[in-house]
């Protein structure tokens, strides 16, 4: 537990040294500056309610998502700004919190284990730059954790096509739904490509064919930006002056040899054991941007450490780390100036914590519980009844278990960078 005290020391020290928190700027009225990744969002989905190009409009930061987002947004372009804003925090806060409650419930985990999970959920960087920056990955949790529920309660096809919309949504995740693919899941296979396609089809038909192509244009030439905040593999070999191709190929390796091993001992992996969340954590670090506030899609699969069902190991200390890690507040960024060579060890730093996220979720996705004997057809582990499980009859071919202040530094978004008068937010991705 000496890590998790000093991690909360450190987020005290610097919350002390370097105010205001961002909790405390979300009351700003200033959309441009502060809330710049919602105000993007926004703008495009009034674009398209009046008929305009949604990558082309007056906000400061330049959207980097696919269509469906703008269309799955465009109530919002019926509210002015500052409204639209504080009701899509509200309903951010609302989507993180119920995921974590939601998650937690499945697992049957106690009411003071859950209480203290929540506490640091509120006190987490990444919950706080989500809320302020107005991202959307709120939205993006509650996908992943209802694919993930599906999952465990034996409905492997609607979890797949959970995960499916949800990657179409944000593409960097898209390495989920190889998933299936290596675990000889070839239902789930199916219908998780095909549930990324048909929503992403749906958002390019509303928004116009001519959306898809500069949606796709946008994200081949958007340079990978060289901020701390950018915990991806890339991202650190921009910062170390190399070509962010050599952190490309890195991350492709690691997805690959995640992917190999997961493929190696799938009687032993469980598709609702942390399993997903290892390959959301390989895609990360192999994508040309991955925001630190990213980390909170990776909270169910930590979550799993804790729970007590013999379906996965039980690491409570290794949980308890990965979830005070994130505590550390952005300030952190105004220690290690960009440019100074001593500086790089601490700039590294959310590449670390992604790669520490990495490793322990792959570590602990084999489940000793599940019968090595499966399928020689399909490569399908049989079911594994314990008291927390809720299961069905297994479906051929698929599982059968159920602007910034001084000192503030960067705030990371889901976006590239762009420089304000007192720190750096990043551009949309």
């Amino acid at each position: 537990m000496l890590l998790v005290l000093t991690f909360l020391i450190a987020a005290a020290a610097l919350q002390w040294t370097h105010p205001p928190a961002l909790l405390a700027l979300l009351p700003s009225p200033d959309m441009h500056e502060l809330h710049p990744d919602f105000d993007t969002f926004r703008a495009s989905a009034v674009a398209l309610v009046q008929g305009g190009d949604i990558y082309d409009t007056p906000a400061k930061l330049r959207n980097l998502n696919p269509p469906l987002l703008a269309v799955l947004l465009t109530p919002f372009a019926l509210l002015d700004a500052l409204p639209a804003y504080r009701l899509f925090t509200v309903l951010s806060l609302l989507m993180v919190v119920g995921a974590v409650l939601v998650v937690a419930r499945e697992l049957r985990l106690t009411a003071g284990v859950t209480a203290a999970v929540v506490l640091v959920v509120l006190a987490a960087s990444p919950v706080h730059g989500t809320l302020l920056l107005g991202q959307i990955y709120g939205l993006l949790l509650v996908g992943l954790a209802g694919g993930w529920v599906a999952e465990r309660r034996g409905h492997p096809l609607l979890a797949a096509a959970c995960y499916g919309v949800t990657v179409a949504l944000k593409p960097s995740l898209g390495p989920l739904l190889l998933l299936p693919l290596v675990l000889c899941r070839w239902r789930p296979a199916a219908t998780g490509f095909a549930a990324a396609a048909a929503a992403t089809l749906v958002g390019v038909l509303v928004a116009g064919p001519a959306s898809g192509l500069e949606w796709l244009r946008i994200g081949l030439t958007e340079p990978v930006p060289d901020t701390a905040d950018n915990a991806s593999l890339p991202g650190l070999a921009v910062r170390l002056g190399l070509p962010s191709a050599v952190g490309t190929v890195l991350g492709l390796a690691l997805l690959v040899g995640t992917l190999a091993a997961l493929g190696r001992w799938r009687r032993q992996v469980d598709p609702a054991g942390t399993a997903p969340w290892a390959v959301l954590a390989a895609g990360l670090l192999m994508s040309p941007i991955a925001w630190h506030n990213y980390l909170m899609l990776l909270w169910p699969g930590v979550l799993l450490l804790l729970a007590v069902d013999g379906r996965t190991p039980h690491r409570p200390g290794r949980a308890a780390v990965l979830l005070a890690v994130a505590v550390i507040p952005v300030s952190w960024n105004a220690l290690w100036p960009a440019g100074a060579g001593w500086a790089l060890p601490g700039r590294t730093l959310y590449c670390a914590v992604l790669l520490a996220y990495w490793w322990v979720l792959l570590s602990s996705s084999r489940s000793a519980g599940r019968d090595d004997e499966s399928s020689a057809e399909t490569g399908e582990p049989p079911p594994t009844a314990t008291a927390d499980v809720v299961t069905s009859e297994p479906d051929p071919g698929s599982s059968s278990t159920a602007s910034a202040p001084p000192g503030v530094g960067s705030i990371a978004g889901g976006s590239s960078s762009a420089a304000t008068s007192g720190g750096t937010f990043p551009v949309i991705g």
